[in-house]
């Protein structure tokens, strides 16, 4: 069939405009439509509000929706994984939390590789956990609780929000550095745990500074140390517990991963949103509030970071012989 020259011409432009509409079409700067941040645990929590503050101010600077989506389960592992199969497009974001490097090892069977699979974007903020006990306890300081614990041996009850969690891993840390010896209560949250603690069933937790601080000024919990490498300035004339067991560290860090292979030009410019966003004097005050301080870096460094903390934990849980529930 013969097709008249004017309508081959016509044809043959609008084929030769495609590609140019393609390249338009890609070329569209990024975010270009509504961007998910998954997070791996139930609404509420330290994470959960850290996702959407960060989500708050990224969908400010951008001009395009930062939308969280809660995904728990398995310890943070149900929501990873759904990044990991995610298309590596810059629109499907993790929140990632020590749980992720806690799990390289706690899980004997993964469908992922996290080193591999997620590409590390920006770190946000660093949370320290806060040694904590119930009033009535006799120590009311670190070497005390060092002493009281060698001196009664299994008889302390040392509860947390969870097998795993960054909370236990803390007092796991704490015994290997030292030699005492606690009996783990794992509880389904951070809140009732403390709300044990509070009624004496149990004696000592390492608690998220969010969650503990006001029963701390309230003296209804009583702070012995808190977990991060300097002292907090939210509980300023409280020790760290580094000043009696030197080279102790542990605290709640959270930051932004995204599926391996997105674009570095889009890793880079998230990277540089999220640290203009935490060298705002008001992103600091809100950060401060929650007992954190802003965690500035670059990918590669927050890579080093996870990779670190992935090592460091794995000693402690074949120390310790941890299992996943």
């Amino acid at each position: 069939m013969k097709i008249p020259r004017r309508r081959f011409l016509h044809l043959g432009v609008g084929a030769a405009a495609l590609p140019a509409a393609s390249r338009i079409v890609w070329a569209q700067p990024y975010p270009s439509r509504p961007v998910r941040m998954i997070v791996p645990a139930a609404p509420g929590g330290s994470t959960d509000i850290l996702a959407r503050l960060i989500g708050h101010w990224l969908s400010e600077r951008f001009g395009k929706p930062f939308i969280v989506e809660n995904r728990p389960g398995a310890g943070a592992n149900i929501g990873t994984e759904a990044v990991v199969k995610a298309p590596p497009d810059g629109y499907t974001l993790l929140t990632i939390t020590p749980a992720n490097a806690i799990n390289a090892t706690l899980y004997d069977r993964l469908n992922f590789n996290f080193i591999r699979d997620i590409a590390p974007v920006a770190s946000i903020s660093r949370v320290p956990n806060v040694l904590v006990v119930n009033p009535s306890f006799p120590a009311k300081t670190v070497p005390e609780f060092i002493v009281y614990a060698k001196a009664n041996p299994g008889k302390i009850n040392f509860a947390s929000p969870g097998i795993g969690s960054s909370n236990h891993m803390s007092g796991e840390l704490f015994k290997m550095m030292t030699g005492v010896t606690t009996l783990h209560v794992p509880y389904r949250g951070i809140a009732p745990a403390l709300n044990d603690l509070l009624g004496g069933q149990v004696q000592v937790t390492f608690a998220s500074m969010p969650s503990a601080i006001e029963y701390v000024r309230a003296g209804k919990l009583r702070a012995l140390a808190v977990t991060t490498a300097t002292r907090s300035p939210v509980l300023s004339d409280i020790p760290t517990v580094a000043e009696f067991v030197p080279g102790y560290e542990s605290s709640f860090w959270t930051g932004v991963g995204a599926p391996k292979n997105t674009p570095a030009e889009i890793v880079d410019k998230l990277n540089k949103e999220i640290n203009a966003v935490l060298a705002d004097p008001k992103s600091k005050t809100r950060l401060a509030d929650l007992g954190g301080t802003p965690l500035v870096s670059s990918p590669a460094d927050f890579g080093k970071l996870i990779a670190e903390e992935i090592e460091k934990w794995g000693k402690v849980i074949k120390f310790a012989g941890i299992k996943a529930d």
